[in-house]
This record gives C-alpha cells, sequence and structure tokens, in this order.
C-alpha cells in the first residue's frame, strides 16, 4: 500500500461469520489493486469466529488490511467513527461486513470522482437472498444528481463512495446513541454539503445481503427505538435544510417508509399504551413536517395512516389497518368527480379529518379497483332469436358511479396490466358506447362497493371476448377484467332458429371470464359456390 491511497474501505464487524470472508474476499481482490487500498476492519466485540477471520486477513496483507478490536458499542457508528479516525485514502467506502463487492467497483467510483470531480458517488446497489434493494436511482449514469430532484433521498445508507477531504471538513461522524439508521445522518449531510453527487448504474457495485438468520440490526429494532432513531434523523435534516420544498423531498422518503412501517400489521399486537406512543411521536413530526404539498404527495394508504396517527385515532387506525390485512384496500367513494378512499375515519365527526385526507390525488389505482371487482352471478336471457348475456358484478366503488360500465372486449389486455388485474387508459381514451342495459345499487348489508348488473345482447356471430368493468375514478377511465372467483364455469346457452349458435361463458388461464359464441355448424356452400371456388378466377365469368 502507498502511504496515500486512492480509497479506505471501512468495515464495522460484528459476529458476521461467514458472510465477513467473502466480503474480505472481494475487498483484497479488487481490481483498483492492493497499493491503491486500504481496508480498516473494526471488530465491535464480536462473539463468533469474526475476529480471528479478520486478523487471518491482516496477517495475510498486512501492507493492506489494518484491525482494530474493541468492546461492543452496540451499533456501527461507533466502530465506523474509529475507522475514519485511521482512514488515509483519498476517498472513503463504507461496507457492510455481511455484504460484498463487484470486483471492478472501486475501481471505477474513483475514476468517475476524480473525471467529474464529485465529492460522492453511489454505485448500483442488488439485493440478494431475499433482500429488497430500491433500483430507482440506478436507471443510468449521471454525474451530476441532486438530493432533492431525484431518488436520492430513498438511497440513504452510507455504502457509497466520499471524498475523506469533504468527510474531515465538516467533522462529519456518525451518531453512536442511534441503534438504527445511525448512517443517514452522516449520508444526508455529505450530501447537502458536496459539490456533486454522481451515480453509476452501469454495473453491480455492490451486493447487499440478507442473512439467513434475519440477524441485521435493521431487522431486530422495536418499534419505540425505530421510532426514535427516525425523529432524530429527521429533526437533523430539519437543521441542515430549510423549510419548503428541497425538505420536503427529503423527507417524504421518512414519512414513506421509516414513519409507515411503525404503523403496518404488525403494530396490531402492540399493547395500547405503545400504540398511543407510536401515535404520539408520528404525530409531533407530523405536525412539525406534514405539510400540505408532502401530505398530498403521499399515497392515500399511507396518508391516511399518518393522519389518523397524527390524530391520535389509535381505534379508527387500528381497524384501518386489520380491514386492509383481512379484505385489501376499501372501497372507494365517488362524489362529484372526486375519489375518497373508505378507511375508517372518512367523513366521521368524532375523528375530523378532512376529505382531502382520504382523496386520491394524482394516484392510479388499478390493483386495488381489481381486489375489489368480482363475478357474482353469469347466466343467459332469450327474446325470440336474440338471446343476452346477464353478469352481475360486484365492484369496489361507491357513490356516483354512473360511469361503471361491463363491455365485452376481443383485444387482449397488455401483459403488464395482467400482473395488476386492471389498467388506467391512457388520457383521451375514448370508450365505444355501451351495449346493452344497465343498473347500478349499493352493496346490500353495508359492503361498502356496488352491485352492476350488465344485459348483453350477442349477436350471431363469432364472439370470442373478456368481459370487463370500465369505471371513471377521480379523472381517469380504468379497466378491470371479471374475475370468477370460483363460480360454477363453463355456462352454455343455444339459441337460432335459420343457424343454431352455441354461447358459453368459460374462465380463461388467468381466472377471467371469457364470452364464446359460435355456431354450432357452417352452413353449407350451394353447388354453384362450390364450382365458382374451384375454377380459375378468369372463367368463373361464365356461370354468372
Amino acid at each position: 500500500m502507498s502511504d496515500r491511497p486512492d480509497v479506505t474501505v471501512v468495515v464495522a464487524v460484528y459476529n458476521t461469520m461467514p458472510y465477513l470472508t467473502e466480503c474480505l474476499n472481494s475487498l483484497v481482490g479488487q481490481s483498483i489493486g492492493l497499493d491503491r487500498l486500504q481496508v480498516v476492519a473494526v471488530d465491535d466485540g464480536s462473539t463468533d469466529e469474526s475476529g480471528a477471520e479478520l486478523d487471518r486477513f491482516a496477517q495475510e496483507y498486512p501492507d493492506t488490511v489494518k484491525v482494530i478490536h474493541q468492546e461492543n458499542s452496540g451499533g456501527p457508528a461507533a466502530p465506523s467513527n474509529r475507522a475514519l479516525e485511521v482512514a488515509t485514502g483519498r476517498f472513503v467506502y463504507f461496507v457492510g461486513s455481511d455484504d460484498h463487492l463487484g470486483e471492478e467497483a472501486l475501481e471505477r467510483m474513483v475514476a468517475y470522482a476524480d473525471e467529474h470531480g464529485s465529492d460522492v458517488v453511489i454505485g448500483k446497489m442488488v439485493g440478494t437472498n431475499g433482500r429488497y434493494v430500491r433500483q430507482a436511482m440506478y436507471k443510468k449514469n449521471d454525474p451530476d444528481v441532486g438530493l432533492y430532484g431525484s431518488d436520492l433521498p430513498f438511497t440513504l445508507a452510507n455504502t457509497k463512495l466520499f471524498r475523506r477531504e469533504l468527510v474531515e471538513r465538516h467533522k462529519l461522524r456518525f451518531p453512536e446513541d442511534l441503534p438504527v439508521g445511525s448512517d443517514q445522518p452522516f449520508t444526508i449531510e455529505a450530501c447537502v454539503r458536496a459539490r456533486r453527487i454522481s451515480v453509476l448504474g452501469d454495473y453491480t457495485y455492490y451486493y447487499a445481503v440478507k442473512r439467513g438468520d434475519a440477524s441485521n440490526i435493521t431487522y431486530r429494532a422495536d418499534h419505540l427505538a425505530r421510532l426514535r432513531c427516525t425523529t432524530r434523523i429527521m429533526r437533523h435534516t430539519a437543521g441542515l435544510i430549510a423549510a419548503g420544498p428541497k425538505r420536503d423531498a427529503v423527507l417524504k422518503r421518512h414519512f414513506t417508509w421509516e414513519l409507515t412501517k411503525l404503523v403496518q400489521n404488525d403494530f396490531l399486537p402492540l399493547d395500547p399504551g405503545t400504540q398511543r406512543e407510536l401515535c404520539a411521536g408520528i404525530a409531533d413530526l407530523a405536525d412539525d413536517y406534514l405539510t400540505d404539498e408532502l401530505r398530498d404527495s403521499l399515497d392515500v394508504k399511507r396518508r391516511v395512516r399518518i393522519l389518523l396517527a397524527q390524530r391520535g385515532a389509535v381505534a379508527e387506525l387500528t381497524k384501518a389497518i386489520a380491514d386492509e390485512a383481512e379484505r385489501g384496500a376499501p372501497p372507494f367513494l365517488l362524489d362529484d368527480g372526486r375519489a375518497f378512499a373508505g378507511y375508517p375515519g372518512l367523513r366521521d365527526p368524532a375523528v375530523q379529518l378532512p376529505d382531502r385526507s382520504y382523496e386520491l390525488v394524482g394516484e392510479a389505482v388499478p390493483g386495488r379497483l381489481a381486489n375489489g371487482t368480482r363475478l357474482i352471478s353469469a347466466g343467459w336471457e332469450r327474446t325470440g332469436d336474440a338471446l343476452f348475456a346477464v353478469f352481475t358484478v360486484r365492484i369496489g366503488v361507491t357513490g356516483q358511479t354512473d360511469s361503471a360500465v361491463i363491455r365485452l372486449a376481443r383485444t387482449a389486455m397488455p401483459k403488464s396490466a395482467d400482473k395488476a388485474a386492471a389498467r388506467r387508459l391512457p388520457a383521451g381514451h375514448q370508450l365505444p358506447d355501451p351495449v346493452g342495459e344497465f343498473t347500478r345499487t349499493p352493496e346490500p348489508d353495508g359492503g361498502g362497493g356496488s352491485i352492476l348488473t350488465a344485459r348483453i345482447p350477442l349477436a350471431a356471430a363469432r364472439i370470442k371476448a373478456g368481459a370487463r368493468v370500465y369505471v371513471d375514478v377521480a379523472g381517469s377511465t380504468y379497466e378491470i377484467p371479471i374475475r370468477t372467483r370460483g363460480l360454477p364455469m363453463p355456462l352454455a346457452r343455444r339459441w337460432g332458429d335459420t343457424v343454431p349458435y352455441r354461447a358459453s361463458a368459460n374462465v380463461n388461464s388467468k381466472g377471467r371470464l371469457v364470452i364464446t359464441t359460435a355456431p354450432l355448424w357452417e352452413p353449407k356452400p350451394s353447388f354453384r359456390t362450390r364450382v365458382r371456388s374451384l375454377l380459375p378466377r378468369f372463367k368463373r365469368k361464365v356461370i354468372r
């Protein structure tokens, strides 16, 4: 190693065998070369073989790997700070001791930072062993990204390349009293103060591993500990960024992720005192930082849960979580061209939340609509020679449902929509006039949805078409396939006196209703027609 390596890699270690071995191998095998690399690994009081493994690597690579042993501090912040005290590289990079790097990671990032004068470089990270890593940040290489106009606020781990001069000039260190999220204050302040931030999406730089025993510290912290850490992080951020759109852009991450995660399904078994304490903590943060613009930017599910917590409506919040876990998203109330999610507390004078809290604000909801749409019954009616298909469908919409119709559509839905089982049609899309007779009634027993009945005439022709609901929600038109939910199928009916036809209602491979009609047999062509079909074109005039 040279006196001043290009990059110091910091590894905070606590009981991460056997993952630690792969991590260290990925460091000493970097294409940047050992002479340009310093590895500082701090053993934070490990009780497994991690300390011995670190010493083995230090003995094998004495000019590159430096190991520090210390008593356990309870988190990665203290060992990371200790490593920064002895780091000598022009850049510093942090890696989790259970993760590993792509072979060319450091060489590529250092070169890019030198080329563009970057203070922070973010390399593409992927998850392994089922670990989720958001990918929106890594669509392309970009030498100059902003903290406020990009996906960067949702990528705040310290697993980045930092110019060490920036770190030391601003005395950036990790808060040692945060058991969870201690890297966020460091990363946020570095990005606020950086002259240039770059992102590299052309190579897999970092492999984030979810341990088989799920023992990563993030997965172990309890609700109140996570609330305390999130509060510290948000207040630190507010001290760096003045109130306004820039602060909103960063804090949106914390309302969307950290705070919302406190009011998910695992909120339900908590004791009432803990539930109230969590809601009070969320309320303090919402009172200070949840601007109207930030509130409206949240999807309705997260927004309602945060606002119920802010209001202290623990019973309604608990019911909202439990109902959605059991039955899926609630129905929508349509009112004067606006759509409201029917969560507990909507228009409840005891809760006193404005309608805007429950409103869909520029949000697409194909999956939510599809979850509430199902076939109740299907059958046939015949009047003379005319046959009608009669469907009764439940949709998860109530209120002004005059726009809801059922149509037979002969074209397949796009594959991308198959996953959500519904799609929002493009702006300006014109639907043909509905054919048939329709009735719409509220769902009985206070179910919150609507019952849509359609009587659609089937012409004497070949038809193979899917039955779909079309409904306008919050200014958008949605196409929703009708799912059968286990109703007895197929249904068949014969009609027609001259050429008998057969109509059937079947279930396709996705469990959706499909109507097919066809003649039971084709009419035989006349002798003249058969002869003409055998003659060359120029001789056909002879027999006309």
